[in-house]
């Protein structure tokens, strides 16, 4: 396959399909879907609702080119085992603010458990669910890299370039690009395929900072329509040789 031009910031981007892959960030119930962790604390999730239909858009278009797709999903241990040491901020901070572990009832019946593994809560939203195939990695950190096997599975598969979508904007997303970047990953964060919340206690949402720092420092931003456009010839041409 030929390398693809993608109309970004701050400049177009060319990406390699072969090395290439599509990066889902915490695209799961808790955060996402009535009923999860954020809307039962009160938060606007609309915004992340509002990504879904783009993201199911390059996900879509990305399995026509056989483009790796890679979920990552926010969940933990029952026994919280892996939340951290006693004193450790991120324990204290997702059982303050979140509940970590606490017991509720899913909207489907089912009995679950905030941001605990193979729960309601984890499942990825019922419109971008993965298929066989695609890779599904859980964290327990901001960051998809931390202690997680992300980056041994995209170096096995020779991919170096990253299409970023998921939420939320300026925590788990952006958190991954900072440690991608590390690693020397090219990231491409398509910007209506993410979603920052405004809490509570906040007069805004740090959605744009993280967008600008992204496409200064961090790597480039797009839209789902602007990769659409840049795979559509990949695809026609796909199309036409299976037929």
């Amino acid at each position: 396959m030929q390398p693809l031009v993608i109309d970004a910031k701050p400049q177009p981007v060319s990406i390699d399909p072969a090395k290439t892959a599509v990066l889902v960030v915490d695209m799961q119930n808790d955060f996402g879907s009535k009923g999860g962790m954020f809307d039962r604390a009160g938060i606007d999730i609309s915004g992340i609702q509002r990504a879904v239909g783009p993201t199911a858009s390059v996900i879509a278009a990305a399995r026509k080119l056989r483009l790796p797709i890679i979920y990552l999903k926010m969940g933990y241990h029952s026994d919280l085992s892996d939340l951290g040491t006693s004193d450790a901020p991120n324990r204290l901070r997702h059982l303050q603010i979140f509940g970590v572990g606490e017991s509720m009832t899913a909207p489907d019946g089912s009995e679950s458990r905030i941001l605990i593994r193979d729960t309601w809560g984890t499942d990825i939203v019922s419109d971008l669910k993965p298929e066989a195939g695609d890779v599904v990695l859980y964290k327990t950190r901001f960051s998809g890299f931390y202690e997680t096997e992300l980056d041994a599975v995209l170096k096995t598969a020779g991919i170096k370039q990253l299409i970023v979508t998921g939420c939320t904007t300026s925590v788990c997303v952006e958190s991954t690009i900072r440690d991608a970047f590390f690693r020397d990953y090219h990231c491409i964060l398509l910007t209506d395929c993410t979603s920052e919340p405004i809490a509570l206690d906040s007069p805004r949402s740090n959605h744009d900072a993280s967008i600008t720092l992204v496409q200064i420092l961090f790597g480039w931003t797009s839209t789902s329509d602007h990769f659409l456009r840049a795979m559509e010839g990949q695809i026609q041409e796909r199309l036409e040789r299976a037929g």
